[in-house]
């Protein structure tokens, strides 16, 4: 079991936007020095729900601070930006850091983001296989070219190519963030493993798994693959002496900065769209996720790992909001917790 940590760079109320990015830095640092497996790093753009608008970017800064840990985007996301601009920044990460970073791509939402970058809704809509096919395509092959309805070039040479043929060497790993039957499909079909949101419970990431092994199945993936399949699970950890305390340091925090964050959202095309109750949804995450003592926490991981066959989990550590009690969380993670797991 691989236990890492994700981390949104959160403002929350009464906060600065370089406080939030202060404290996803340290927590980052933090991760390593603790012993955790990872780091994902969420990206958004215009909203104080997370205050990171290149999840690449920051995983470049985590990298040079870090010589262990596996740091991963979660994600970037695809239709805001060009595959092959993205695809070159992967590289070059995946080559400099000794192949400890990993890629993780979303479709996004319908949001202004897709104005602003000019690519417009059909981006979110329609483009994403497109975007994904080509990503890969540059992560796999030395030479790339393109003649899709969104993407015409040339065969032009890979550089820096992450992917090492003559010595076997893969290229960064490729995670894809899944909410829908139809992204599951298309990760599964590629042999792409997913990236499974904190929103929802074992069973239904255990329903989600299944639905990936048959597409895979169908597509002609070999039993290794499916079985190989590294899928993540993220989710919310908060590590107390007892649980009515790590409940207490949630719902006195997370429901202040989901309510300013997702109320931030702005849609691209004036379509309505519903919101979480910022304080029934921190009970659910309680409910669903590692939240109580250190011996609960580590049963709630394994039972998640028995359940869902996902053995790797990026879990949110910042939802008291303080940077000292984020430090000291991670900290009692990679202490109390990871050792009952082994």
């Amino acid at each position: 079991m691989r236990v890492g940590s994700f981390v949104i760079a959160a403002q929350f109320p009464g906060q600065g936007q370089g406080e939030a990015l202060h404290r996803a830095v340290r927590t980052a640092v933090a991760a390593e020095e603790a012993g955790l497996d990872s780091v994902w790093l969420a990206e958004h753009h215009f909203v104080p729900y997370g205050t990171c608008p290149s999840a690449i970017t920051l995983a470049a800064l985590l990298l040079g601070r870090t010589r262990r840990i596996r740091i991963g985007t979660a994600v970037s996301v695809l239709p805001t930006v060009h595959p092959v601009a993205l695809g070159e920044q992967a590289a070059l990460l995946h080559v400099t850091s000794g192949g400890r970073f990993s890629l993780g791509v979303g479709r996004g939402g319908p949001w202004v983001d897709l104005e602003v970058f000019g690519t417009g809704v059909e981006a979110f809509e329609t483009g994403f296989p497109e975007s994904l096919d080509l990503l890969v395509r540059w992560l796999r092959e030395p030479s790339v070219g393109a003649s899709g309805e969104r993407f015409s070039f040339r065969e032009v040479p890979v550089v820096p190519m992450p992917a090492d043929s003559l010595h076997g060497a893969p290229g960064p790993e490729v995670v894809v963030a899944c909410t829908s039957p139809a992204t599951v499909r298309l990760a599964a079909e590629r042999g792409l493993p997913m990236l499974l949101g904190m929103h929802v419970g074992d069973e239904e990431k255990a329903e989600m798994v299944a639905l990936w092994q048959r597409y895979a199945r169908a597509a002609g993936r070999t039993a290794d693959e499916i079985t190989g399949a590294a899928h993540v699970s993220a989710g919310v950890c908060q590590v107390a002496d007892r649980r009515t305390d790590a409940v207490e340091v949630l719902t006195k925090a997370m429901p202040g900065w989901l309510r300013q964050g997702l109320a931030a959202h702005v849609t691209v095309d004036g379509r309505a769209r519903a919101m979480r109750d910022p304080r029934t949804y921190t009970e659910l995450l309680c409910d669903l996720h590692p939240v109580g003592s250190p011996r609960l926490c580590a049963d709630r991981l394994a039972a998640t790992a028995e359940r869902t066959g996902i053995s790797r989990f990026a879990l949110l550590v910042e939802g008291s909001g303080d940077l000292y009690c984020t430090e000291e969380n991670v900290r009692r993670i990679g202490s109390e917790v990871l050792p009952q797991l082994r």
